[in-house]
């Protein structure tokens, strides 16, 4: 890959991730639903780069795919659920966000450790894309533990598959299957979630993680 090509790659994976920690930051669902789509317009440009740098057609698929569901489908969805079911639009963090940013650059650093060690074979570009897409992942999971609010948490579970696909569409010769299977899952796992979420507003009337764990008599 020519330096342009791999500076280009470079950049929309850092972009990814960048918008992983501006999912973290936001404290409002309409800003987090913009982070998010933000972040999937970022993801099918990698993957529309990373398609023609390696001359893989069925990457483009990916790209499509990635633009239509993940930056257009799922976020009005979510945001007409939010609507419907009337959600108070603050996200109360379980962690300060100070203290959600400070965990979230130490995922990051570990996430170098722990990849760049065992792809010494590997190209640059394939190293740096795997370490990028585990930081995504590791983001992902932290989204979801630091947030009370259900539904920021149905979108920490899809920033972590975000992070899945960028690391398939990171290493070169990987067979599509592995990305549709990753997307079928996600939405399979989308449309759960939504059932969930109006079931658990009807049954308690909120989505509050804490507030329900306290119904339930599990924290005080």
């Amino acid at each position: 890959m020519s330096n342009l090509g791999y500076d280009a790659a470079h950049l929309l994976g850092a972009l990814v991730l960048m918008m992983s920690f501006a999912l973290l930051y936001q404290r409002r669902l309409s800003a987090l639903l913009n982070a998010f789509t933000l972040q999937a317009l970022a993801l099918a440009a990698a993957a529309a780069w990373q398609g023609y740098a390696q001359h893989s057609h069925h990457l483009f698929i990916t790209a499509a795919l990635t633009l239509v569901l993940k930056a257009v489908v799922m976020p009005v969805a979510l945001r007409r659920i939010v609507a419907k079911l009337n959600i108070e639009r603050a996200i109360e963090p379980a962690l300060s966000i100070g203290l959600t940013m400070v965990a979230g650059v130490s995922l990051v650093t570990l996430s170098i450790l722990l990849v760049m060690p065992v792809t010494e074979d590997a190209t640059a570009l394939t190293r740096e894309d795997l370490a990028l897409s585990l930081s995504v992942v590791l983001l992902g999971l932290l989204m979801m533990i630091s947030r009370r609010n259900a539904v920021s948490q149905v979108v920490g579970f899809m920033s972590i598959e975000n992070g899945l696909i960028l690391a398939a569409i990171g290493v070169a010769g990987m067979p599509m299957i592995v990305e549709m299977s990753i997307a079928f899952s996600v939405m399979v796992a989308f449309i759960v979630f939504g059932i969930f979420l109006f079931h658990i507003r009807e049954r308690f009337d909120t989505l509050d993680v804490q507030k329900i764990e306290t119904f339930r008599g599990e924290s005080q």
